[in-house]
């Protein structure tokens, strides 16, 4: 700790602090004051989340006394994980109110808001608010327990300081990452005016099934306590179930000469089969990246094999295509786990364009995926120096 910094529990630098209303489904109604809820507060940000949200009536509020949340507030997730987890409210339209897992602060004037958000986002956060989470099955931390997270307060000048250089390097990373959400629209541009909508099919492409140009290989049920240290990667579901790769959390497994048919190599494409009813997690296809030489795919996962005939990197657009894959699990199985069927994938229709003109466009997406890199590797040299000047300030 700094000299000329002071170390004090929460609840003695806050003007306000104190838990949501309790909210139960009677009390709702279809507009008037939305409620903020836990999960619409993200790890140092909001999550707006416009597809859930929740209301009470001017009636209601009055009636059950809620406490009115206002732009610049504080909101504390007291659970789940990560519990602790904290934003500030932004500019909304209209009277908020929040859940009563969620705390709400306002700070005295001796601590920036920001600066306490930036603390929140440190191990040493959490480390503190671990010593102090209870409950056997749904852990959580009280508002009372919250109240005695020790906070270090540095000289308001150095707390401006420190602001101004995190959110410049916070800035830049979502600039980065804003480049790379208008190069995915540029490519889907692209595949629109080379090919048209591919459910329309405006163009008057020839119609296949995908049984006929392709085939389809399940995972397999790899075994958790056969896991190792180093080997060969598996893809589990959760690390392409969003739609594109995701390399964290990686388990790895012994080679075994006996699991070929379960390998699978970059450029390989592979589509999630499972998921939550309701949500954008299944029938996601994912184009696998040169990071490992092989990988071995898990279940709940599928390999989609491409005849010659095709471009897999074309295929792969045309399953993205929103109205292709509501045509895809629109016959999903299950009543809280949806499943698509190999039949579902067998038998759904696909454009098919001259060969020629499949490569020419993957070619264009291929330049596009380079410069996709570059950004990626400068996203993640950023995200590198935020985190060191965090560990700096507050670890």
């Amino acid at each position: 700790m700094r000299e000329d910094w002071e170390v004090k529990k929460l609840g003695d630098v806050c003007n306000y602090l104190t838990d949501g209303d309790w909210i139960e489904n009677k009390d709702q109604s279809l507009s008037g004051i939305r409620l903020i809820q836990t999960g619409n507060i993200g790890k140092g940000y909001f999550k707006d989340k416009s597809d859930s949200y929740k209301f009470i009536s001017e009636s209601t509020f009055y009636d059950l006394d809620c406490k009115e949340v206002f732009p610049g507030d504080i909101l504390v997730s007291r659970l789940p994980d990560p519990i602790g987890r904290a934003c500030i409210v932004p500019q909304l339209n209209g009277k908020l109110i929040t859940a009563v897992d969620c705390t709400i602060i306002r700070t005295k004037e001796l601590l920036l808001s920001q600066f306490f958000i930036y603390y929140t986002m440190s191990n040493v956060y959490y480390s503190r608010i671990k010593n102090f989470i209870t409950g056997a099955v749904r852990k959580r931390i009280s508002r009372s327990n919250l109240s005695r997270i020790e906070i270090p307060i540095p000289p308001l000048q150095t707390q401006h300081q420190i602001v101004e250089e995190l959110d410049c390097l916070t800035s830049i990373i979502d600039k980065q990452k804003k480049q790379l959400e208008e190069l995915d629209n540029l490519a889907q541009a692209i595949f629109y005016d080379m090919f048209g909508d591919p459910i329309e099919n405006e163009k008057g492409w020839k119609i296949v099934k995908f049984k006929n140009i392709g085939n389809i290989q399940g995972g397999y049920a790899f075994k958790s306590a056969l896991f190792v240290n180093n080997g060969i990667p598996i893809l589990k579901i959760g690390n392409i179930n969003s739609g594109f790769f995701k390399g964290d959390n990686i388990s790895y497994y012994k080679y075994d000469p006996s699991l070929t048919k379960y390998e699978i190599y970059p450029n390989d494409l592979v589509i999630s089969m499972t998921g939550t009813v309701g949500k954008d997690d299944y029938g996601n296809i994912c184009i696998i990246p040169s990071d490992y030489e092989l990988y071995y795919l898990n279940q709940r996962n599928a390999k989609l094999i491409v005849n010659d005939s095709y471009n897999s990197v074309f295929i792969s657009y045309v399953l993205k295509d929103k109205k292709v894959k509501r045509e895809l699990t629109k016959n999903s199985k299950g009543v809280r786990q949806a499943n698509i069927s190999n039949n579902d994938i067998l038998n759904l229709n696909l454009i098919s364009p001259p060969l020629p003109l499949q490569q020419q466009f993957a070619s264009k997406i291929e330049a596009i995926e380079k410069q996709k890199e570059l950004i990626k590797k400068s996203i993640k040299e950023t995200e590198d120096l935020f985190n060191s000047r965090m560990d700096y300030y507050f670890n």
